[in-house]
Formats: structure tokens, sequence, C-alpha cells
């Protein structure tokens, strides 16, 4: 969420992120409420001081044994009047927190203008192998070998999840564990396990409610929602606290199962695992001290890449423009890892800095030392990877001609075979 200060004093740039990440925040009308609010601030505040005024004369004319009736009667209509203003007031800022909880982050001065065909293309790592024979697409060769059954996978649940059977089931399991030793013991991260289902207010601390409410499955009983990524449970494991300086950085790495509904995704890339409701990631989040966020967002874009340049899977890195931010981003890299067998791209991990527009929904500050006035942290998070697409990955860049799938090296020592046939 953005300061009330800083959207009074920078309108034009607020405007401007409201416009490029397409929302619908009224600024305009936030604005005049809040400009009424100040107004009647300042009322408030004379009348408070009036009535301080006319109290301390009372007193001191009881003190004298003379009664000042009018004196008293006016008193009350200034404490009425105050009453009234102060629900006035409380009125107008609930109107302005309904319009700012809808206020998306200001992309950051480096990000792109325009919307997804304005990306850039800021790295690419690999080569794409040349083949003498016809890669083929994940969903036909899994079900083939045996480790992916869509068929089953949609009876028990419904169209777009998936049942992961043999080593189809030992792949995923391996790369959850492979990954997470990674970030644990080469690049500092704490592993934590969280809950997979959360709050409400857990949902809104990361900036998924209220717009992202329809892709959510929601526990309607409860209240609860299924998470969508470990982002939002592990962020907000510090909500309503302040750090020491000395604690910061704080990194950690957790894997969960992730929970998206995709509405209105229906039809668009949907075959296979392209897209499933229902899927595994390792995650990776920080809290820094703001002036950090930047470089440590350069470091979180390092220990993703090492994990697939450990796997030997060729990928680019895109720096994505305003349009294609999410909601709560300041800015955002995607990475994406190239399947030969299908002939597309695929985002397998998004690393962003949110700056503190997380932190002030969940209330997440620091002190830099004793006594000092506590600040917001910056947030920041990374897939390590999604696991879906890196698996189709796997299966169409590692395919051989003979229809089996050789197991990356970094794999072997966990999947305890070198070939899924």
């Amino acid at each position: 969420m953005l300061d009330l200060k800083y959207i009074r004093e920078h309108p034009e740039f607020v405007q401007r992120a409201i416009e490029n990440k397409h929302e619908n925040a009224d600024l305009a009308r936030l604005l005049s409420l809040d400009e009424e609010r100040r107004q009647k601030i300042q009322e408030a505040d004379g009348l408070k001081e009036k009535r301080n005024r006319v109290s301390q004369e009372i007193g001191r004319l009881k003190k004298e044994g003379t009664v000042d009736r009018e004196a008293i009667a006016d008193m009350k209509r200034v404490s009425d009047s105050i009453k009234a203003i102060d629900e006035w007031i409380r009125k107008l800022e609930r109107e302005i927190y309904q319009i700012q909880i809808y206020i998306p982050n200001i992309p950051h001065e480096s990000v792109p203008e325009g919307g997804p065909s304005q990306n850039q293309i800021v790295k690419e790592w690999g080569e794409i192998q040349e083949r003498d024979f016809k890669v083929r697409p994940h969903y036909d060769l899994g079900p083939e070998l045996g480790i992916l059954d869509f068929e089953r996978g949609a009876r028990i649940s419904g169209s777009n999840f998936v049942a992961y059977r043999g080593l189809g089931a030992a792949l995923e399991r391996a790369l959850i564990n492979f990954m997470l030793d990674m970030h644990v013991q080469k690049h500092g991260y704490r592993e934590v396990s969280v809950p997979f289902i959360t709050r409400r207010e857990i949902m809104f601390g990361t900036g998924q409610l209220p717009k992202l409410e329809e892709d959510m499955y929601h526990v309607e009983k409860e209240d609860l929602f299924l998470i969508p990524t470990a982002e939002v449970p592990v962020t907000n494991l510090h909500r309503e606290e302040i750090f020491r300086a000395e604690d910061l950085p704080l990194y950690y790495t957790a894997y969960t199962p992730c929970f998206r509904r995709e509405a209105g995704s229906y039809g668009a890339d949907t075959r296979g695992l392209m897209r499933i409701h229902q899927f595994d990631k390792v995650e990776m989040v920080k809290f820094v001290k703001p002036e950090d966020s930047y470089r440590e967002l350069d470091s979180l874009l390092a220990d993703v890449e090492e994990v697939l340049q450990v796997l030997n899977l060729p990928y680019r890195v895109l720096n994505l423009a305003a349009g294609d931010l999410s909601f709560a981003a300041a800015k955002c890299y995607d990475i994406e890892v190239y399947a030969p067998g299908i002939d597309k791209w695929l985002e397998v991990s998004s690393c962003s800095n949110f700056e503190d527009f997380q932190a002030r929904r969940m209330n997440i500050r620091f002190r830099r030392q004793s006594g000092a006035k506590p600040e917001f942290v910056h947030t920041l998070n990374g897939s390590g990877l999604a696991l879906p697409r890196t698996v189709i990955a796997i299966l169409e860049q590692y395919q051989t001609d003979e229809g089996t799938v050789s197991v990356p090296e970094a794999l072997r020592p966990y999947l305890h075979t070198d070939l899924i046939r």
C-alpha cells in the first residue's frame, strides 16, 4: 500500500501507475476526500482548542463560586460539534482507505513503459540444441512413460489437475529437495514450513486481496484461502513486528503446493502442465533495509539463475514493463526456460521487489538503532523454482531419440537413476 502522504505529494506518478497497470482506482476522488478530511481535522482542532479554553474558564469560575450557564451550554454545543466532525472524519478515512487499497505500487524508474510487448530481454544463457529427431511435447511423452496421468488427475479433481506417478512423482520430490538444499546450503536461506491455508488479512498483506480474489480458492465457511504461493504465508511470518537493524537482511525459503483458479484463463495454454490449478513451488523471500533492496533483487535473481544453470536448462531473463507488473511489485524479472517440444519459452520464476508496499500492509518495520523511529522494511520474493514448467523443460530438453528422458546430473543423487524410461 502506498503512503497517503506520498499519494498526496506525487499524484502524477500515482496516476501513471494506475494507468500503466490498468487499475481503476479513483485517484481524483481520493485526493478530494483527503482534502476534505484535512479541512475537517483543522476545524475539529480549532473547536477542541476552544473547548479546552472554555473548560478552563468554567473551572476557574466554579472555584470562585460562580456558574456561567451560557458558557456550559456553549461548551456542550462545541463538544457535540466535535463529536459529529470526528465521526465525519472517520467516515472520510474509511472511504479513502477503500480507494487506497486499490492503488498499485509505483514502477521503479528502470521499468520500461508499456505492456508485455515492451518487456526487455536483459540476459540469455545456454544454447538450444539442434535435434535430429522431432522432440515430443511433454503431454504426449509423460503419459506414455507412465509418469504423468492427466486423465486420472481430472477424474479426481476436474480439468487442469494432474497426478504424478512413479518416476514422475520422484522427479517432483527430487526437484524440491535439490532446490531447497541449494538455497539453504549455498545461498544462505533459512528453510521454513508454513500453513497452506491462510486468513483473509494474510492474503491482503501481500497484495492478493482484494484485487485477485476471484482467482483464489476460498473456504467460505471459515473465510480462509488456499495459498496461491508460499510468498503469502512466508512474508506474513513477521507481520506486526519490528526488526532490529542487525536482524536484516533475513532470507527464507519454503516448499508449498500452490492453488490458483486462474479465472478467465481457460483455453489459453492449458494443455498438459502449462496451467494447472495445483502445483508445487519452492519460494524465496527476503526482508531487507530499503537502501539494499535493489542489490538484493540482483542477488535473488542470481540464486534463481544458478538453479537453472546447474540443471543446464537454457533460459532468458526479462525486465517486465510497467503494464506487465503485478499489482504490488515495483520491479520484476521473469525467468523463462525453453521447451522444444511445444516450442515455447515458459516462465519458471518471477523475482520481484515490492519496496515497502507489502510491509505497509503488514506493518513490518525495523529500527536502525535503539530508540529510533521504526521504518518499513523492503520485501522481495522469487520462485526458485515453480515445478510444472521446470518439469516440462526437463522432459523436453533431456528427451532422447528413443523416447526416454536423461536425468540432469544434479538430480541423479536425488532420483537414484540416470534415465526415465
